[in-house]
């Protein structure tokens, strides 16, 4: 755990110096929860095959860890996580918490409910699986940070609380979302030096990121190559907040899905890979092949780059300096 200098990895817990290079919000698997066992051929042939091929490749280009943001509502499977960092040799941490599919059966369903079932995902495990969570999630989007969202924000920062672990926070930077839920984990009485603010290069506002920074939170720069926000504009961005002397805050990351639904095509026929796979061809490996050349061409040293990789994650996950 995060007081221990120690971070659980799916594989079990490792130490800070075993975290390596680092992305801090990838997806090994999204789907609906369950399906991946229920019905399983929506995401395509081969699945796991696929899953330990692209964290293999990764892992050649010099790719240690990933943090897997896959939350149980978004159809997190420890036991398919668990096949793909020993197949490929990535560290994989995965979270507890929740994103935004909040269902009817939760209403009125309290934080401190919702904090004891997360505490315990950090402490003993996912039923029923002995994987435990590494860090803990909460979401918010364009629509701001509703009742149910709210619940499972505050319940997150009670397991918070109580465990030292770090919080990744799925965010909406266009609409400043991150204002109100920076203002909750404050009445929680969260160590806003454990948060991380997600999705943040889907704006090039540097006036409002750098208030998040003041707050003392980590930016999440994982939306590569992402929508709206050029990728070319992203790297500007993170760039510029470099140049500012926010350096040691940052985290860039893809938010790469491997395995997704495979939607039928008009035509009746099944493409081989599915909707995000065309948007990112390079999966986990656009940082390497696009980003850090730019960054480097922007002026950026060997000791940002490790900074950015290595030395801020195994900062937020560990709580070590």
């Amino acid at each position: 755990m995060a007081t221990s200098g120690l971070v659980n990895s799916v594989m079990g817990p490792i130490s800070g110096d075993q975290l390596g290079f680092t992305l801090m919000h990838e997806h090994v698997m999204v789907a609906a929860s369950g399906l991946y066992d229920a019905y399983p051929d929506l995401l395509g042939q081969d699945r796991e095959a696929r899953a330990i091929a692209a964290l293999s490749e990764a892992k050649a280009a010099g790719i240690d860890t990933i943090l897997d943001a896959t939350t149980f509502d978004l159809g997190r499977n420890a036991e398919l996580l668990v096949a793909a960092s020993k197949g490929s040799g990535v560290n994989i941490i995965n979270v507890t918490g929740w994103w935004l599919d909040v269902p009817r059966f939760l209403t009125g369903v309290g934080p401190n409910q919702m904090a004891r079932e997360f505490v315990r995902d950090l402490e003993e495990g996912f039923r029923g699986t002995g994987v435990k969570a590494g860090m803990l999630k909460c979401a918010a989007d364009f629509e701001g940070v509703t009742p149910p969202l709210e619940t499972m924000a505050r319940a997150v920062a009670r397991a918070h609380r109580e465990t030292g672990a770090p919080i990744m926070v799925h965010s909406f930077p266009t609409g400043q979302v991150a204002r109100r839920q920076i203002a909750i984990f404050r009445e929680e009485g969260v160590d806003l030096t454990r948060v991380k603010i997600d999705h943040s290069n889907d704006t090039t506002d540097t006036e409002y990121l750098t208030w998040i920074l003041d707050q003392g939170c980590y930016l999440g720069l994982d939306r590569y190559p992402g929508r709206h926000v050029s990728p070319h504009m992203r790297t500007v961005t993170l760039k510029r907040l470099m140049d500012a002397g926010w350096g040691h805050w940052l985290c860039p990351s893809h938010d790469c899905i491997c395995l997704h639904v495979h939607n039928e095509l008009p035509d009746g026929s099944m493409p081989d890979a599915h909707a995000f796979t065309k948007s990112n061809p390079d999966q986990y490996l656009y940082m390497h092949r696009h980003v850090i050349p730019d960054l480097r061409a922007m002026g950026a040293t060997e000791a940002d780059i490790r900074r950015l990789f290595v030395d801020n994650p195994r900062r937020f996950l560990t709580g070590a300096e």
